[in-house]
C-alpha cells in the first residue's frame, strides 16, 4: 500500500511529491490495537475500582456538578445528556441517554444511581424519548461522588483539555459487585450480577479486618448473587467457580405458585421472573410452545401485573392436567428458567483483568483506603492552613494598636507587608489575611471565637495526624463508613438461593421431583420470632449425634421460636395461627453455613410457604412422622391435644376446629408427661399436666384449657418437657394499654419456673407480675429452658433483666421495646 501526498504553493502548483509504502498488515494490526484499547478502556468495561463505564462516571460526575440531588427537582434528561456529551463525553447522545436510563431501572440495577421521572421504561419496552423524561441523583449516587471537592482522586482532562474529570469516583460503596455490569469489547466481554449492598459490605468489613480471609470465609456474607427481580438461583456451585476463578454459571428460576384461580380451575401464579426477563417475552414463548404442541395442558395465560401488587402472570391449567408437570414443560421451553454466565471482566490499573470475589473486593478496599487516605490528608493540609491564619489574627488582634500605627505609618502596601511581617514576625500568607481584615473583626468577641477555633483546628489535626498514622485506624474508620452505607441503603435479600428445585405449597410430585435431585441429609431447621424460616446441614459425629457450632455473634432474627431436627427429604408441617397445617419439606429452604448460623439470612416463611392471609403466621414446626402429638393453645383460653396419625393426606389441613375471632398462639410438640402453660394478658400463670387433656381428631375444636378474667386473653401457650422444669424461666413483659403500641418499652420480669404452682386445668392460675404505675397489661410472655433470647420489633437482640424474681413481683424497667422472645440458636 502506498500513500502520496504533496505540497502545493499558494497559487495551486504542485512544488514537491512524496510517496510513502506502508505494510498493509502492519497498518491494519496497529489501527485494530488502538480501536480495541480505545474500547476496552474508554467504553465498554468498568473499573474494578467503582464498577462504573466512563459514561456512566461522566453522567454522575455532571449531574453532581449540576446540582441535581435528590433534595431539589428533577430536569429534563435532555439536559443532562446535552451537557455530558458537551463537556465530557465525545460520543453520541443515544448511548448517553441509554446509560442514564439503565442507572434509574430498579430491575437492571440492585441500588439505582439515578432518580427518573417519567418512561423509563420495562423489561420488555423501551423508554420515552430524553425530552419527555426527567432525571436526577439518587441518594446511593451521593455516596458514589461524596468527596470529589476534597482532594481524593486524581483528575483527568475531558476529550478537547477544556474541563476536567475525575478518573475514577470515591465510591462509597462497592459497586461492581452491588449493581453487576455487561458490555462487549474487541475480543473480551464482561458480565456480572448484582448482590445485595448488606452482604457485599459485610465481606468487604470482614477483609479490611482479616487482610488474609479465604474465599470460603467471604461467602458466609456473600453466598450468591441478589438480583432486583428476585427469583430462585438454582445450583450454587457456579457460583463458587464464579466466585474462585471469575467465570461460572447459575440457572435463575421464576417464583411460582399452584393457586385455586376459580372454585374449579388451577392455575400457576408467577410472582417473580428471572434477571431481565419480561412477562411478555414469557407469554409470547408460551404462545409459540402451545401453537407448536410443544406444551400442553394451558387453557389461558393472563398478566395482572400493575404498580400495586407488581408483577403477577397468571397460567391457567386445563381439567385433567397436572400443576407440576406443565410447570417442569415451562421450565424446559420457556424463560421461567434461565441462565445466567458470570464473567467478571474489568479493569484494573488501566488493564482488563478477570477477577474472582476476592479479588474484586480486595481492588475496592484498597482503593477505599487511598480515598480516606488522601481525604484525610486534604482536611489535615486545609486546617493547618486556617490555624496558621487565625493564628496571625490573634496576633493582630492582641496588638491591633501597633498594627494599625504600623500601616498607617507606611507608605504603600507593600511596605506595610513588609513591616508587619518583620515586627511581628508573620508569614506573608499571614500578612496579606490581616491587612485585608475588616474592622468589624476587631471585637471582644472575635478574638474569643478565634481562640476556641484555633483549640478546635489543634484538636482536628492531633486527630488527623493520628489516623494518618495508623493504618489500622484507616482501615476501621473505611469499615466504619462501610456500616454506616449499609445502614442507609441496605435493603433484605430478594433472590432465593437454593441447591434444588424451588418450592411449590401442595405439589407433591414436584417434591418427588426433588428428592431424586437431592441426598437425603440430616438437617435442622430453624423458625424464628420473627418470621424468618432456614435449614443447616448437620454433620455427623463419631457418635451419630448431628450437632452445629453455636454463633460466634448475635444478628437480627436470631431468636428462635421452633426448631425441628429432620432430613432434607422428609416431609414436615408448619402450623399457623389460623389453625391450619401446612406440609412442605426442606430441601428448598435457603441453607446455612452450621459454623455461622444467623437467621437473618434465612426467608420469610410467609413468603415461602405462600400464606394468602397477611394476618396468619406460623407459631411451630411439627414432624409428621412423630408420636409425640401436637398442642394447641388459642387466644381464647382452648386447649387441644391432637391425636397422633389423625392428620389428613392433604397438603394442608385444619388441625382445630376454631371459634370465632379466635386464633392460635402457641402450638408444640409433646407428651403426656409434659406441662401445658398460659399466660394471660391479665397477667395471670397456668400450669397443668398434659395428661389431663385427650387426644382428638384435626376437626374438634378442643377443651377448655384456662378460665380468663373479664377483658383478658391467651399471650402465651407453651409446653414443658418433664426433663426442663425443674430449670425452665418466666419471662414476662408489662405495659399500658394506653401508651402507643411500641413507644413505652414498659418493664420486664424473668422468674423460675418453679414458682408458679400447679392448678387444674379450666382453671384461673395464678398472678404472674405485679403491675407498676401506668401498666395494665403484659404484652409479651414466654416460658422454657434458659437461656432466652428477646429481640425488638426489628429483630436485633435486646437485654433481659436478671433472673431469680419473685412470683408476684413487679417487673424492671427496660430501656427499649420488646417485641418478642425466643431460645437462642443452639
Amino acid at each position: 500500500m502506498t500513500r502520496n501526498s504533496s505540497n502545493t504553493t499558494a497559487s495551486g502548483s504542485d512544488f514537491t511529491e512524496r510517496i510513502e509504502e506502508v505494510d498493509v498488515a502492519t497498518e491494519m494490526q496497529g489501527s485494530f490495537l488502538e480501536y480495541a484499547y480505545s474500547v476496552i478502556y474508554s467504553r465498554a468495561l468498568p473499573d474494578a475500582r467503582d464498577g462504573l463505564k466512563p459514561v456512566q462516571r461522566r453522567i454522575l460526575y455532571q449531574m453532581a456538578e449540576m446540582g441535581l440531588r435528590p433534595d431539589k427537582g428533577h430536569v429534563k434528561s435532555a439536559r443532562v445528556v446535552g451537557e455530558v456529551m458537551g463537556k465530557l463525553h465525545p460520543h453520541g447522545d443515544t448511548a448517553i441517554y441509554d446509560a442514564l436510563v439503565r442507572m434509574a431501572q430498579s430491575f437492571t440495577l440492585r441500588v439505582p444511581l439515578v432518580d427518573g421521572h417519567g418512561n423509563f421504561g420495562s423489561l420488555d419496552d423501551g423508554p420515552a424519548a430524553p425530552r419527555y423524561t426527567e432525571a436526577r441523583l439518587a441518594a446511593p449516587a451521593l455516596a458514589m461522588t461524596e468527596g470529589l471537592d476534597e482532594d481524593v482522586v486524581d483528575f483527568v482532562p475531558n476529550y478537547d483539555n477544556q474541563f476536567m474529570q475525575p478518573d475514577v469516583l470515591p465510591a462509597a460503596y462497592p459497586n461492581l459487585l452491588v449493581n453487576g455490569a455487561s458490555g462487549i469489547a474487541v475480543g473480551m466481554a464482561t458480565n456480572m450480577a448484582p448482590h445485595n449492598l448488606i452482604e457485599v459490605i459485610g465481606a468487604a468489613r470482614h477483609l479490611l479486618a482479616h487482610p488474609n480471609a479465604t474465599l470460603d470465609e467471604l461467602m458466609e456474607f456473600v453466598p450468591g448473587p441478589d438480583l432486583p427481580t428476585g427469583g430462585t438461583i438454582v445450583g450454587l456451585s457456579g457460583i463458587k467457580d464464579a466466585y474462585t476463578t471469575g467465570r461460572g454459571s447459575f440457572k435463575t428460576r421464576a417464583r411460582v405458585s399452584v393457586e385455586a384461580i376459580t372454585a374449579r380451575k388451577t392455575g400457576l401464579v408467577v410472582t417473580e421472573l428471572p434477571y431481565l426477563v419480561g412477562p411478555e417475552k414469557v407469554i409470547e414463548k408460551i404462545k409459540d410452545g402451545v401453537n407448536s404442541k410443544k406444551i400442553n395442558g394451558i387453557s389461558d395465560v393472563t398478566d395482572l401485573t400493575d404498580r400495586t401488587n407488581g408483577l403477577r402472570l397468571v397460567i391457567g391449567i386445563k381439567t385433567g392436567f397436572s400443576p407440576d408437570a406443565v410447570l417442569e414443560q415451562l421450565y424446559r421451553l420457556t424463560p421461567l428458567e434461565d441462565s445466567f454466565n458470570i464473567n467478571a471482566v474489568a479493569l484494573v490499573d488501566g488493564g482488563p483483568q478477570t477477577l474472582g470475589l476476592r479479588e474484586l473486593l480486595l481492588v475496592y478496599v484498597d482503593h477505599r483506603i487511598k480515598v480516606v487516605t488522601r481525604r484525610s490528608e486534604y482536611r489535615l493540609a486545609r486546617r493547618r492552613e486556617r490555624l496558621h491564619l487565625v493564628e496571625g489574627l490573634l496576633v493582630a488582634i492582641l496588638d491591633i494598636d501597633e498594627v494599625i500605627q504600623v500601616i498607617r505609618g507606611s507608605d504603600d502596601t507593600a511596605q506595610a507587608r513588609t513591616r508587619l511581617m518583620e515586627v511581628f514576625e508573620l508569614s506573608l500568607i499571614q500578612t496579606d489575611y490581616i491587612l485585608e481584615l475588616q474592622l468589624r473583626r476587631l471585637t471582644r468577641f472575635s478574638r474569643i471565637e478565634l481562640e476556641a477555633e484555633a483549640d478546635e483546628l489543634r484538636a482536628e489535626i492531633e486527630e488527623l495526624v493520628k489516623l494518618l498514622g495508623s493504618k489500622a485506624a484507616i482501615k476501621a474508620l473505611v469499615s466504619h463508613e462501610l456500616a454506616e452505607v449499609a445502614d442507609r441503603f441496605g435493603t433484605p435479600r430478594r433472590t432465593l438461593l437454593t441447591d434444588a428445585r424451588p418450592s411449590i405449597a401442595g405439589a407433591a410430585a414436584k417434591r418427588a421431583a426433588a428428592i431424586l435431585e437431592v441426598a437425603d441429609v440430616p438437617c435442622r431447621v430453624f423458625l424464628s420470632t420473627t418470621g424468618r424460616i432456614a435449614r443447616v446441614d448437620l454433620p455427623v459425629g463419631e457418635e451419630g449425634q448431628a450437632s452445629i457450632t453455636p454463633p460466634a455473634r448475635r444478628s437480627k432474627h436470631d431468636a428462635i421460636r421452633s426448631t425441628i431436627d429432620t432430613t432434607s427429604r422428609s416431609e414436615i408441617g408448619a402450623v399457623t395461627s389460623l389453625g391450619r397445617l401446612i406440609r412442605f419439606t426442606p430441601v428448598d429452604l435457603p441453607m446455612l453455613p452450621p459454623t455461622s448460623v444467623q437467621l437473618a439470612a434465612g426467608v420469610k416463611v410467609a413468603d415461602y410457604l405462600t400464606l394468602p392471609n397477611k394476618a396468619e403466621k406460623v407459631l411451630a414446626l411439627v414432624s409428621l412422622d412423630s408420636d409425640r402429638s401436637i398442642v394447641l393453645g388459642t387466644k381464647q383460653g382452648v386447649v387441644k391435644r391432637v391425636a397422633v396419625g389423625a392428620y389428613p393426606n392433604k397438603p394442608d389441613f385444619e388441625v382445630i376446629g376454631l371459634k370465632p375471632k379466635d386464633e392460635v398462639v402457641g402450638a408444640v410438640q409433646g407428651g403426656e408427661e409434659d406441662e401445658l402453660v398460659f399466660i394471660t394478658s391479665d397477667a395471670q400463670l397456668l400450669r397443668f399436666a398434659a395428661a389431663s387433656v385427650r387426644p382428638q381428631g384435626c376437626p374438634a375444636g378442643g377443651m377448655a384449657g384456662i378460665n380468663l378474667g373479664a377483658g383478658a386473653h391467651v399471650i402465651a401457650f407453651a409446653s414443658i418437657p418433664a426433663d426442663d422444669v425443674e430449670e425452665a424461666i418466666v419471662v414476662t413483659v408489662a405495659a399500658g394499654s394506653e401508651t402507643l403500641l411500641g413507644i413505652d418499652p414498659g418493664s420486664a420480669k424473668v422468674s423460675d419456673f418453679g414458682e408458679f404452682p400447679a392448678k387444674g386445668r379450666a382453671t384461673g392460675g395464678v398472678r404472674a407480675q405485679r403491675f407498676l404505675k401506668g401498666e395494665d397489661q403484659l404484652t409479651v410472655g414466654w416460658v422454657g429452658a434458659p437461656p432466652a433470647l428477646a429481640v425488638g420489633p426489628d429483630g436485633a437482640t435486646r437485654p433481659l433483666p436478671d433472673g431469680g424474681a419473685k412470683r408476684d413481683a413487679s417487673g424492671a424497667p427496660l430501656d427499649s421495646v420488646i417485641g418478642s422472645i425466643g431460645h437462642q440458636i443452639r
